[in-house]
């Protein structure tokens, strides 16, 4: 990435200079920046930019540089440089500050005579780590191309990009300035200054620097031979012109909407549904409540639902679309409702998909299911009581039973091992809640579930539902989509930004962790005005279980593509059995876009380079004909994947987006 170093600025002039989109990361000289408290405050809290806060103890002196530093820093930087040569007290306090506030350490060394040799420069490098350095940066003086090449060697030197989260003992066991443990080496940020040195600043960046530094024009170069942004930006990015959207509307989550609707179905009394948008999965859903016998009107984005009450049903077949959520919903209603055998139907991928786990399960409840994938007839009547069954090939089946078993006179009991995608039980409790179902649910877990609030921790889920209940009429707000903002959100924080909007920061949607991850890989991350806002910064391998969010596995693995180093995704086995084989088609995707990756048990290993590192070294991703395998899921994959591409990529399958998200293409463009 290119950062723009901004000096002898005024408050608006710096903000005026941050509302540029191609200015993706700033340094803001405070000790050249005539800055009151409340200004610098207010820039590094309420800029997306990334922003790193730079204050020279050679210009203003070692007490104004910390507290303009520690303003800085309070309010949210996300980078904080610091001259190697501050004492040893400041250097403690910095680092302190630094790590309470989440921002990330540049321990800068500078020459303004010379290049010494290279095995002093190894030293400085690795005195910045050994100080607490997140990034080192070291900058000389060139007064020959050797000169140079020389601090381009620094990059050499095997293992000073590694996982910046991960912590390493010093040299010889020895502290840094504190005495503490310091960060493993993460980042080196090597060019020369002056004439002679030129080239290193966007050479640097061809051999891995996370960024590099340039001047906002070529008359404000805060250093000799600095080259000025729009000259940068040119021999960088050349023509490619990145990903910039706004006020993007998420559609409905199908989710949300399926549970609602069946639920609304079930109730006595007409159901107001809320924010409701089209998809073939939704749409079916609705095609299920109208075959139960419920009535449906759909007036703008409102859906008024007319339920059956404590009606019963004797349908023959059920016809579910392509949802495996919603055929999985109605087994065990069917084997609730319905007054007689009923075969369920499907077609597209929900026709070749095998519902592991449905036979097993529905037997415990004294229901016989015939064959593993639809058509599937189902025989039989639920026996309500108390049942142990395993979660270890989904939630959807299990949100069917907490759907059916409250309609029973007895009440039952739950018991879930080895549960997965557990967020996803938790909304159906939320939805059946409104609708007048109270169900009770305990879980089970580890330290990391307690301590943390982290569903990777869970072991299991107790379920206690009480008999007699009955479905009530209600008016339920539709939540907006996280599974569809993911590619946007993805597709913002490499290639430019993205503003998104409709989400709820709080919801249980499972696939809200693509924030996180995001986060976690250095994106910049947001809220303003009821939209999620990412943006580009320099981006990191990093490590995500998707055990509970196989939806986002795909567009997680191109993200994974741009990150620096080795990032790991665990949950591959839940991918079998979704509407491709995800695990295979995404080792293909990446393959095919030229991306090093493996599975490793249940870990997808990504081997990943960052998007200025791809373009300046001739490796962005390989074009060519893909095929989503009608995955919806897969098709808007590539086509974020084919901003990052030097030649087009072309999918065999667009439609398939129809099942989740009708609109994608046209947001897209």
């Amino acid at each position: 990435m290119i950062c723009t170093s901004i000096q002898h600025k005024t408050y608006e002039e710096i903000l005026a200079i941050l509302d540029d989109p191609w200015v993706e990361m700033a340094e803001i000289r405070l000790d050249r920046c005539k800055l009151g408290d409340d200004e610098i405050e207010d820039l590094f809290a309420n800029t997306d930019t990334p922003l790193i806060a730079t204050c020279r103890i050679s210009e203003v002196g070692a007490k104004e540089a910390e507290r303009r530093l520690g303003v800085a820093i309070r309010a949210g930087a996300r980078f904080a440089d610091l001259e190697i040569e501050a004492d040893v007290a400041f250097s403690k306090r910095f680092r302190a500050v630094c790590e309470e506030c989440g921002t990330e350490i540049i321990r800068s060394f500078h020459d303004f005579e010379g290049t010494p040799d290279l095995e002093y420069l190894k030293q400085v490098r690795d005195r910045c780590y050994r100080y607490g350095a997140d990034i080192a940066k070291v900058v000389v003086t060139a007064h020959t191309p050797e000169d140079a090449a020389r601090i381009l060697a620094l990059y050499d030197q095997a293992g000073f990009c590694q996982p910046r989260s991960e912590k390493v003992p010093l040299e010889g066991g020895a502290g840094g300035p504190d005495g503490r443990q310091g960060p493993r080496p993460s980042g080196l940020v090597a060019f020369a200054m002056g004439t002679a040195g030129r080239t290193s600043r966007i050479a640097c960046l061809k051999a891995g620097a996370p960024f590099s530094y340039a001047a906002l024009d070529e008359n404000e170069a805060t250093a000799p031979g600095q080259i000025d942004f729009v000259t940068m930006h040119r021999e960088v990015y050349g023509p490619w012109k990145g990903f910039f959207r706004n006020t993007l509307q998420m559609p409905a989550s199908k989710s949300f909407a399926q549970r609602a609707i069946i639920a609304a179905a079930l109730a006595a009394g007409r159901s107001h549904l809320r924010g409701y948008s089209p998809c073939e999965d939704s749409e079916s859903a609705l095609a299920v409540a109208r075959a139960l016998g419920a009535k449906v009107r759909l007036d703008g984005s409102t859906l008024s639902i007319d339920g059956i009450g404590g009606a019963h049903t004797n349908l023959e077949t059920l016809h579910t679309g392509e949802s495996g959520l919603l055929t999985r919903l109605m087994i065990p209603l069917m084997a609730t409702i319905n007054d007689c055998p009923v075969t369920i139907t499907g077609e597209k991928t929900l026709a070749r998909r095998p519902l592991k786990g449905v036979s097993d399960i529905m037997a415990s409840f004294g229901v016989i299911v015939r064959e593993n994938t639809v058509p599937m007839k189902v025989e039989g009547r639920i026996i309500p009581g108390v049942a142990e069954i395993s979660g270890k090939d989904g939630s959807q089946l299990i949100s069917g039973l907490l759907t059916a078993l409250p309609l029973f006179e007895k009440p039952s009991t739950v018991i879930v091992t080895d549960p997965k995608s557990i967020p996803y039980m938790f909304i159906t409790c939320d939805v059946l809640k409104h609708f007048g179902i109270k169900i009770s649910a305990e879980m089970e877990g580890d330290a990391k579930m307690i301590e943390d609030q982290d569903w990777s921790g869970c072991t299991g889920v107790t379920f206690k539902i009480k008999g007699g209940q009955k479905y009530h009429a209600a008016d339920f707000d539709i939540e907006g989509d996280w599974s569809s903002a993911a590619p946007f959100l993805v597709a913002g924080a490499l290639f430019g930004k993205a503003e998104v909007q409709g989400l709820d920061t709080s919801s249980l949607q499972a696939d809200l962790t693509i924030a996180d991850i995001l986060v976690e890989a250095g994106a910049v991350v947001s809220e303003l005005d009821e939209a999620v806002c990412v943006s580009r910064a320099p981006m990191e391998a990093f490590s995500a279980d998707l055990n509970n969010a196989p939806d986002i596995f795909p567009i997680v693995s191109v993200l994974a593509a741009f990150c620096e180093g080795e990032s790991v995704i665990s949950g591959a086995g839940r991918l079998v059995g979704k509407e491709s084989n995800r695990a295979e088609a995404i080792l293909e995707m990446l393959s095919g876009l030229g991306v090093s990756a493996s599975i490793q048990g249940d870990d997808l290993h990504v081997m990943g380079e960052t998007l200025t590192s791809r373009m300046l070294n001739g490796r962005m991703l390989r074009g060519g004909d893909f095929t989503s395998r009608s995955d919806h899921r897969m098709a808007m994959a590539l086509k974020i994947a084919s901003l990052g591409a030097s030649s087009p990529v072309v999918i065999d399958d667009t439609a398939c987006v129809a099942k989740s998200f009708p609109a994608f293409w046209e947001m897209f463009d």
